[in-house]
């Protein structure tokens, strides 16, 4: 058995586990008891929260909360919206679209690390929302969609597959002619980098008409590490390229030191800073949102003209039709006391709820 898969069969997803790593409050230990949720990380990420802290950054990422169980500004049915499941197109569940030309494939719902702020956490955290990821089905359709010429896999995560079936996957696309580009989205650099092992850079090496790229999700520079530094630079000599997606989160990377650093140290492990995503209005995570500007500020005041341009990524908020880069002019077209009217490049329309300082 390989380390990662050790992590992974260790899995801290039990109080008594979880005691282990750090002094467990009455507040933390009632969210776990009471509320009905999936929750965990690695051994290894674990290892990074701060033992007495109930605030640590990553401790907050890991550990259920009751704040979870309020929810003013979450949207209902949120990922059935956001991911244009309610249409007449025909998809399968594993297929996800906001875009002409390309799409989100879906391979799984385990993670390695349960993000309290998921997005997906309708499905991949509560799961109260059944979808079937079949891998066949999903293939079929991209194969018989010819306007398709990028793929993004993820999950869950994606990196939790086995080499044998991630080769798969990556052969079965790659035969596909009108394919371009093939994406993952995995957390796995930073929450389990034991996971880049050689089989793994086998099955992602070498050069081809049809690249991989890799974006992870790094949220405070206290998750980076030499670790982290060792994966990404065993990802790059196999000719894959990492860039960082982070979520904008209150109370853990909103503030200009934190938001600075880490997309400093981002750079020193050879992760280029690509997305800021304002924290979306999923149900349950009230707790981690901003008002809808914060990111807009921060790469204001802690990036441009404070550190290289290579540190600055977009700032954005993921949408039914599509991201909305929020910088430099915002797209912001409307305001009152409840909520934007924002633009995307198309010219189209969405309104967003204004959450209160």
């Amino acid at each position: 058995m390989e380390s990662w898969q050790k992590q992974m069969q260790n899995h801290v997803h039990t109080l008594d586990a979880l005691k282990k790593f750090i002094n467990v409050t009455e507040q933390e230990e009632r969210a776990i008891t009471e509320m009905h949720t999936r929750w965990g990380t690695t051994p290894y990420f674990a290892a990074l929260m701060d033992k007495n802290d109930p605030n640590c950054p990553i401790r907050r990422q890991v550990v259920p909360s009751l704040l979870e169980q309020k929810n003013t500004y979450g949207l209902a049915n949120y990922l059935i919206w956001k991911e244009n499941r309610a249409t007449d197109e025909v998809r399968p569940d594993s297929i996800a679209r906001q875009y002409q030309d390309r799409v989100a494939f879906t391979v799984t719902d385990v993670c390695a690390n349960y993000c309290r702020h998921c997005f997906r956490k309708e499905l991949v955290v509560d799961r109260e929302l059944q979808l079937r990821f079949d891998v066949e089905e999903g293939l079929d359709w991209i194969r018989g969609h010819p306007e398709v010429r990028d793929v993004l896999i993820t999950g869950g995560d994606p990196f939790l597959l086995s080499d044998d079936k991630l080769a798969y996957l990556i052969d079965q696309l790659r035969n596909m002619p009108h394919l371009q580009m093939i994406r993952f989205g995995t957390r796995t650099p930073i929450v389990l980098p034991q996971r880049i092992t050689e089989g793994l850079k086998k099955v992602l090496a070498g050069r081809h008409p049809v690249p991989i790229w890799i974006n992870t999700q790094c949220n405070h520079p206290k998750e980076i590490t030499e670790e982290t530094a060792r994966a990404v630079y065993d990802l790059l000599t196999c000719g894959v390229n990492v860039g960082n997606q982070a979520v904008l989160l209150k109370g853990i990377n909103d503030d200009v030191p934190t938001f600075r650093k880490l997309h400093q140290k981002l750079l020193t492990v050879r992760i280029r800073p690509y997305y800021v995503f304002y924290c979306e209005p999923a149900p349950g995570i009230d707790h981690f949102r901003t008002p809808v500007e914060k990111g807009a500020e921060l790469v204001r005041d802690a990036i441009r003209g404070h550190t290289t341009g290579l540190a600055q990524p977009m700032y954005v908020i993921a949408t039914n039709i599509g991201k909305i880069p929020l910088m430099p002019d915002y797209y912001i077209m409307d305001k009152n006391e409840t909520e934007y009217t924002l633009r995307n490049y198309q010219g189209k329309t969405t309104k967003w709820p204004n959450i209160p300082e």
